[in-house]
């Protein structure tokens, strides 16, 4: 099992990385929110989820689920998604601005290439 988590976390952070190196702006978005779903799945996968047990110690209690990891993924997710919605609306921005959504903000045409 943990060899599946650990796949899935390196191919969300690879997928994240190539599109956040993409020259236009959408791209960079859902590369830097797979990048974020790497991380919330890394953080909660290193709090050792465990099941049936009680998230506060008690006396009575044989073990105990550590509320850290599921407090920070938390955290992390409205944090991610205020960003992503400041991401697109600085993308949207800078369309209107500059009239293209690449993301060094140039126009890449055909004549200036040959």
């Amino acid at each position: 099992m943990e060899a599946l988590i650990s796949l899935v976390i390196g191919v969300l952070t690879a997928g994240g990385v190539f599109l956040a190196l993409r020259g236009t702006t959408f791209p960079v978005v859902l590369g830097l929110t797979l990048l974020s779903y790497a991380v919330n799945l890394f953080l909660f996968i290193m709090g050792r989820l465990a099941i049936g047990v009680p998230p506060v110690i008690r006396a009575a209690a044989e073990g105990y689920s550590d509320p850290l990891p599921q407090a920070l993924v938390l955290t992390a997710i409205v944090i991610s998604f205020g960003m992503t919605a400041f991401v697109i609306v600085l993308a949207l921005k800078a369309r209107s601005e500059l009239g293209n959504d690449d993301v060094d903000g140039l126009h890449h045409d055909e004549d200036r290439h040959r």
